[in-house]
């Protein structure tokens, strides 16, 4: 209206007019209708092209601004200071370092670069090219410094994370008698963080207090996030409670502080009081929230908060969505987080990245990988996040060429010198059995973190390289790297003495790791190794029982030493205690009913168990299917078998185990034919059950059929396997398929198979195969008197004195010497007491 007036009364060519409408469409975003007064200009100054530079700017146009610079510059018109200051925070933006340095030149030229407005910009320039050396000596040349000045220094210093120096400046700042604006405190209390000193952060506070910005929500903002990632939540909750006007970012930080803090019901709780207080939650808010429901798995309230992103459509932000993907993952509902990404209209990197964790968390390690190659596909650019999470879905032996392609695409576009990917590609390749190519990925590493030596430490603790790991973590010292308490965990189970478990214990005390409950307990477990228990009773005393963990480990060792009525006492005072007993303690206890083979007091263990509802979990169930199985009451292991809601393939395992203790070979193999039309897939361990079962059972044929069809399922059959089949065979008395059974095998079977099979040799007669098993025992282990006493028994019982003789001969020669036969039962223990 007020455009339409000027025109009507003849203004429309005043100079002075025109920039003002100019600068007012270009505030109210109606960018094209600026550049309509602006081509309406019949001479435009430099005043104009100042408004115009500067509208573009304001609109995120940032090329557009900078090419109508150049127009000015073209048409001869001279840049002033507003013009510089308002095109120099566009190279920044664009990264353009030439024109930048251009335009410091041009300010030096014409005598501008000492301006107040110009400085900060050159400034904060600098920082964005990375340059900061260059940004601290823009500064230094300005001797009558002012607020804007330094804000723009201590920024430049924020961002660069140079925490130390920010703080300092700061201090010179006050001295210098620099009075401190809200700006300044909002550029340098974040910066605090980094540092994780309280006491710099308490300092702040102080000052915001001493100038008067106490009450300003910015400002306050700030400190309560600072309280919060410091850990101080009780601060940040006095700076909130007392806050005087409280806006959506206030409301949303206090949410943060909690959730980033672990106390979940908390920031649900301030998140219902926020909606109470009338203010609408934004994307954030959600987001935030999504996170604390993701945490406590609380599936209906992330549902509620989806319904409520629907109906105020913040769903839309591509943010939001991912956050409801991530929620949807965790909570184990995968498909609800494929239908979000199906019918998401935009899709960033972090969506992609948001699904592959997901499948790769919930075990879908194939959907993870199609998604990562659909994703190429597509054309979407993946970053490093992509890569280190879809990394874990690699780590099977069955995916290693997918690993290695990874591998690769990382060498290929140099993202291998990411220590976070390398760590990923050394944990990929220990879990594909690759020991070599994860050494070799640690050894071509230019840095490496704490992390990295874990990495390579679990590896070898996983594939039983103690030496190694010890060898390792005493490289890692000596290259001045400091390990953490993961370190500890990792190479206290590859001690292979006292002594060095002690070293280590004493290094845990050093370091003041020693008060990690993980710490504690894993001392008390390696000290119960070395059956060292009074060292491991005095750890968990001074751990004063406070963690239930510390309790199970007790336990667990004293089960371990065979202490099993100390194990039972320490189970009587933990339930005297205001402890309460974890499935962990409870699978701990098992071992120890079994051992002690009482059934009464096993029945008051599962009395216990339907007590306290641990009868619900499988694990627990499964363990106790085991212990009445192996206590003889195969009925009552059958009865709990049925009673289970739901059953996995450990369950049905326990009960073919127990039937084969049973001696009921026939029953095992029926229940291992239910256990594969009930669609579970019988491991290594199942068919070595049964494969027992049968041989004690002679069930030969049996036997036969389920190894082939171990075979025909992708399962390779380990030497136990072998040796079950075997002695089958030796007991039925074909030695002959026996023998040549074994010489088919890819590796000779150890010496005690070949000196089981030798005695059935003995038993049945068989002197050929008994020739051939005793000299290919003697070329293995020549120094081995069994074989040479059953090889001579087998000729003297058939009358071949001559081959006795020489056998007998062989093994004077060698001076060998039959092992002399001894008795396990301390005979004096069963002698009269007379007395004294």
């Amino acid at each position: 209206m007020v455009h339409g007036n000027v025109l009507k009364n003849g203004f429309g060519e005043n100079v002075f007019l025109q920039t003002g409408l100019i600068n007012f469409y270009s505030r109210i975003g109606e960018i094209g209708n600026a550049r309509l007064v602006f081509d309406e200009m019949s001479e435009p100054d430099s005043v104009a092209y100042n408004a115009f530079i500067s509208g573009r700017s304001f609109n995120g146009l940032d090329q557009e601004a900078l090419e109508v610079f150049k127009e000015m510059c073209v048409l001869s018109l001279r840049p002033n200071v507003s013009t510089l200051a308002s095109v120099v925070p566009l190279c920044s933006r664009l990264e353009n370092h030439w024109v930048g340095r251009c335009l410091h030149a041009l300010a030096v030229k014409v005598g501008l670069l000492m301006d107040d407005h110009l400085v900060p910009a050159l400034i904060s320039m600098y920082s964005g090219f990375g340059e900061l050396l260059i940004a601290v000596g823009i500064f230094g040349c300005v001797l009558d410094k002012n607020v804007t000045l330094f804000n723009a220094m201590l920024s430049a210093y924020a961002v660069h994370q140079k925490v130390f120096d920010a703080f300092n400046l700061f201090q010179h700042m006050l001295l210098d008698g620099v009075r401190p604006n809200m700006v300044t405190f909002v550029s340098i209390i974040p910066s605090i963080v980094s540092c994780g000193i309280i006491y710099n952060g308490e300092s702040l506070h102080g000052t915001v207090i001493k100038f008067g910005y106490e009450s300003q929500a910015s400002v306050l903002t700030a400190l309560l996030s600072m309280y919060s990632k410091l850990g101080d939540v009780e601060s940040a909750e006095y700076i909130f409670r007392h806050m005087p006007n409280r806006n959506q970012l206030s409301w949303n930080s206090m949410i943060s502080v909690y959730a980033n803090n672990g106390l979940w019901h908390e920031s649900l709780a301030t998140f219902r009081e926020m909606q109470l207080s009338g203010l609408v939650p934004d994307a954030i808010s959600v987001i935030t929230i999504l996170l604390s429901c993701s945490e406590l798995r609380a599936l209906h309230l992330g549902k509620s908060t989806h319904t409520f992103s629907l109906k105020g459509r913040i769903n839309e932000d591509t943010k939001v969505s991912n956050a409801l993907m991530a929620f949807y993952s965790n909570c184990g509902y995968l498909e609800s987080s494929f239908e979000l990404f199906n019918i998401m209209v935009t899709k960033d990197t972090v969506t992609w990245n948001t699904l592959i964790s997901g499948c790769v968390n919930n075990g879908e390690v194939d959907r993870a990988l199609h998604i990562f190659y659909q994703m190429q596909k597509q054309g979407v650019n993946f970053d490093l996040v992509t890569l280190v999470s879809v990394l874990p879905s690699c780590g099977y032996p069955g995916k290693l060429a997918d690993g290695m392609a990874i591998h690769a695409y990382t060498v290929k576009y140099g993202l291998i010198y990411d220590i976070s990917l390398a760590n990923a590609l050394i944990s990929m390749y220990f879990n594909c059995g690759e020991l070599e190519a994860a050494n070799i990925a640690f050894q071509e590493m230019p840095i490496r973190n704490v992390i990295s030596w874990n990495a390579l430490m679990t590896g070898y603790r996983y594939y039983d390289l103690q030496e190694d790991a010890m060898c390792l973590f005493k490289h890692m010292l000596k290259g001045n790297q400091k390990p953490n308490y993961v370190t500890l965990l990792n190479i206290l189970p590859a001690c292979c003495t006292n002594f060095q478990g002690m070293a280590i214990h004493a290094y845990s005390i050093k370091t003041s790791f020693e008060d990690e409950a993980p710490i504690l307990t894993s001392l008390m477990l390696m000290y119960a190794r070395f059956d060292n228990m009074k060292s491991c009773l005095a750890l968990f005393y001074l751990g004063e029982g406070r963690n239930i963990s510390l309790w199970n480990a007790l336990i667990t060792a004293l089960v371990y030493s065979e202490d099993y009525r100390a194990a039972m006492h320490f189970f009587n005072q933990l339930l005297e205690s205001e402890m309460n007993p974890d499935h962990v303690t409870i699978l701990s206890l098992i071992p120890a009913c079994l051992q002690l083979n009482d059934l009464q007091f096993s029945n008051s263990v599962l009395a216990y168990l339907v007590k306290k509802a641990f009868d619900r979990d499988i694990a627990i169930l499964n363990s106790l299917i085991d212990m009445y199985a192996k206590c003889g009451n195969i009925c009552f292991s059958k009865k709990l078998f049925d009673i289970l809601p739901r059953k996995n393939a450990l369950s049905w395992s326990a009960m073919i185990n127990g039937y084969g203790l049973h001696g009921d070979g026939e029953a095992a193999l029926d229940f291992l034919q239910k256990m594969k039309l009930s669609g579970f897939q019988p491991d290594d361990i199942t068919y070595l059950s049964i494969l027992s079962t049968c041989s004690h059972g002679c069930l030969a044929e049996q036997a036969m059929q389920v190894f082939t069809s171990m075979i025909h399922e992708g399962i390779l059959p380990r030497m136990e396997h072998y040796a079950c089949l075997i002695d089958l065979v030796s007991r039925t008395g074909c030695l002959n398929e026996a023998y040549h059974f074994i010489m088919s095998l890819p590796h000779i079977p150890p010496t005690n198979i070949l000196e089981s099979l030798l005695g059935a040799c003995l038993t049945h007669g068989n002197i050929e195969v008994g020739e051939k098993i005793g000299r290919l025992l003697l070329e293995m282990s020549p120094e081995n008197s069994t074989a040479y006493v059953i090889l001579y028994n087998i000729y003297a019982s058939s009358e071949r004195w001559s081959d006795a003789n020489t056998v007998r001969c062989k093994m004077e020669e060698q001076q060998l010497h039959k092992v002399p036969g001894f008795s396990m039962i301390d005979r004096n223990e069963y002698l009269p007491k007379w007395p004294s």
